[in-house]
């Protein structure tokens, strides 16, 4: 068999690579801005496809959609042209998405198709419910290939300016629209999330986008300063106000002037800050610290906070005026948690600035399209099904952490102490279950060793020494059975016997007159599982 052409099966596809009717006429279609099933890649084996989709309108209508290594083509969204899976190791038969009862949306794999795992499990057909696919469902195709399907708009983005931000998640989406809608404002924003969420770069791009954006911008964390000095810091003060000014202090409100000052962590802000930061919203005046001359300011004011600011004023410890001052106009950031589909757009933008740091971005594209991906299937489903509780921050960091530690690696490593935390947050994905059965205990006359380190000739040489055992070539190799049906997965010329056409098992039950492990001789798949599918066809099997 040719390196170009992976063994698949050769029956034929169970439907045709289009979205195809399913026997009835729907009585609506989907509306210009209706949510629909998408799939999302968040990984491939080329990096820079992570964002691509593939919008289901087909099954909201009432078909079925067929979505093979041939088709139909992935797009960016506000692109117009895009691509196929194109991964040699997705099956040209095709997973199908058909609508079920009660808005539920139904998967099902053709024979010999490809491997599918949802939640650590294979599946061949499998509904999801409304509310799972709110949440987002991950399926893993051929260990190599990570997609989200989930609800979206119908609404197709339109080419533009993404205001720095990236992500299409509808959540981000709404945050762009209100960034658009009160830029040329003169109004206070407040921008609200929890910590991490990117509050800074919302106002970034408010100033960028308003006729301030050729004057300062000057941000400010209220939280780091020392609540002595913050209104000094602030306002200003003379020389002489207090112990220690020995000069005039400008303050960060006049040295933005005609600009725009963010003020993070605005809950921070002292008792007597909060009177001062009232008195320039209601005037347009501030008074220095030791001055009693107001000075007029032409500032746009931005805050930004990750407490609950209700619960402050409850206390006493912020006052409700300046708040109702501060949300002019007011922004909530949704946590990462809830933009999963832009999880594999961060991390490729992310790990691009750190692979161009180092002289690594072709990683990014790689040349070989049987080499095994950079970012693993099994890493990005780690990253999807983790927490975040640190947020875009977070994200960056442990991409830096992940990019760096595996600086000269052709697959990205991750070290003990990071998968502990990543896996702090939640269960880690079980391994798909391997046709053999439960993974044993390793035997502890063998080391163990890294799947990455077993080549292909030495995973096919422990096969056949075995007689496609596959316990006992994974004890030979010194790796555990998990691992071992991903490297079967990912060699070009070794096949699974869930993989074969009934066809061929058949025509080879006839020259083997039925003897089981004759036929495991010329097929070269596990024994176990290919008795499995003599029962399944109806075929009688004896050991010779």
């Amino acid at each position: 068999m040719s390196r170009s052409e992976p063994r698949e099966s050769q029956s034929p596809p169970l439907v045709a690579e289009v979205s195809t009717a399913i026997g009835h006429t729907p009585s609506t279609v989907a509306s210009a801005d209706q949510a629909v099933p998408v799939l999302t890649l968040i990984s491939h084996p080329t990096a820079t496809r992570a964002g691509e989709r593939l919008v289901l309108e087909g099954v909201a209508a009432g078909r079925e959609v067929a979505v093979s290594r041939n088709g139909p083509n992935f797009t960016r969204p506000g692109e117009t042209f895009g691509q196929p899976l194109s991964d040699p190791f997705v099956s040209r038969t095709p997973i199908v998405f058909s609508p079920g009862e009660e808005g539920r949306l139904r998967v099902r794999v053709g024979e010999g198709g490809t491997r599918v795992v949802v939640d650590g499990q294979l599946v061949t057909s499998r509904e999801f419910t409304p509310e799972e696919l709110a949440e987002g469902v991950l399926l893993e195709l051929s260990g190599r290939v990570v997609v989200l399907l989930h609800q979206a708009s119908s609404k197709a983005r339109a080419p533009g300016d993404t205001l720095g931000m990236v992500g299409e998640s509808p959540g981000i989406r709404r945050v762009r629209e209100h960034i658009q809608r009160i830029a040329d404002l003169n109004v206070p924003v407040l921008v609200r999330g929890e910590t991490g969420t990117g509050k800074e770069l919302v106002a970034q791009a408010i100033h960028q986008h308003s006729p301030r954006k050729g004057r300062p911008f000057i941000s400010v964390n209220l939280g780091a300063i020392p609540k002595e000095l913050a209104a000094a810091e602030l306002f200003g003060a003379h020389r002489g106000a207090f112990t220690g000014a020995t000069r005039d202090r400008e303050g960060f409100f006049r040295a933005a002037q005609g600009g725009t000052l963010f003020l993070d962590e605005v809950g921070e802000a002292p008792p007597e800050v909060q009177v001062m930061l009232l008195r320039v919203l209601e005037t347009g005046e501030l008074y220095p610290v030791g001055g009693h001359t107001p000075i007029k300011t032409d500032v746009r004011l931005i805050a930004a906070t990750d407490a609950n600011l209700e619960e402050h004023i409850r206390d006493g410890r912020f006052k409700a005026p300046l708040l109702h001052r501060l949300a002019g106009y007011e922004i909530r950031l949704p946590p990462l948690r809830e933009r999963r589909e832009d999880l594999g757009m961060l991390f490729q933008h992310f790990a691009r600035e750190e692979l161009e740091a180092i002289g690594e971005a072709h990683r990014l594209t790689p040349q070989d399209p049987y080499a095994e991906p950079w970012l693993p299937a099994s890493l990005a489903v780690r990253l999807l099904r983790y927490a975040w509780p640190g947020n875009i921050r977070q994200l960056r960091n442990i991409t830096r952490q992940l990019v760096i530690g595996s600086r000269g690696q052709a697959v990205l490593q991750l070290d003990p102490r990071l998968a502990e935390e990543l896996d702090a947050a939640g269960p880690v994905p079980k391994q798909p279950p391997d046709e053999a059965g439960p993974t044993p205990k390793p035997s502890a006359a063998v080391a163990r060793r890294k799947s990455t380190e077993v080549t292909g000739e030495e995973l096919l040489s422990a096969l056949r020494q075995h007689a496609w055992d596959l316990k006992s070539a994974a004890d030979t190799l010194g790796i555990p059975r998990s691992s071992i049906y991903d490297l079967i997965d990912k060699h070009p010329n070794i096949r699974r016997a869930g993989t074969l056409s009934a066809e061929e098992i058949t025509a080879c039950h006839q020259t083997c007159g039925g003897d089981l492990d004759a036929m495991v001789q010329r097929l070269e798949v596990s024994k176990k599982a290919l008795n499995r599918r003599l029962k399944e066809l109806g075929l009688s099997a004896r050991s010779s």
